[in-house]
């Protein structure tokens, strides 16, 4: 069983643009970031990203999960995992 799915890209048919609404904005970060994590893309850019570009979305992505989810929430949603 799979522990990850992107269907909200494969499903979406809505627009995808940013700066229009709040729900637009939000369906289009959702998109774009599982665009962007596709297997293949992330196999032809990964050597491309200098070590700045590497820590800068690493970086952007933990002080997010901090910021937003709960330790229980991290581990359920991101890791994946059980965690008492």
């Amino acid at each position: 069983m799979k522990k990850y799915s992107h269907n909200f890209v494969e499903k979406y048919e809505g627009f995808t643009g940013f700066g229009w609404d709040r729900e637009s904005d939000q369906n289009t970060v959702i998109c774009y970031l599982q665009m962007f994590s596709d297997d293949q893309l992330m196999k032809s850019i990964i050597e491309r990203l200098s070590e700045n570009e590497l820590e800068e979305v690493y970086s952007l992505i933990n002080r997010l999960l901090k910021t937003h989810l709960k330790d229980s929430e991290y581990h359920k949603l991101f890791l994946k995992d059980e965690h008492p």
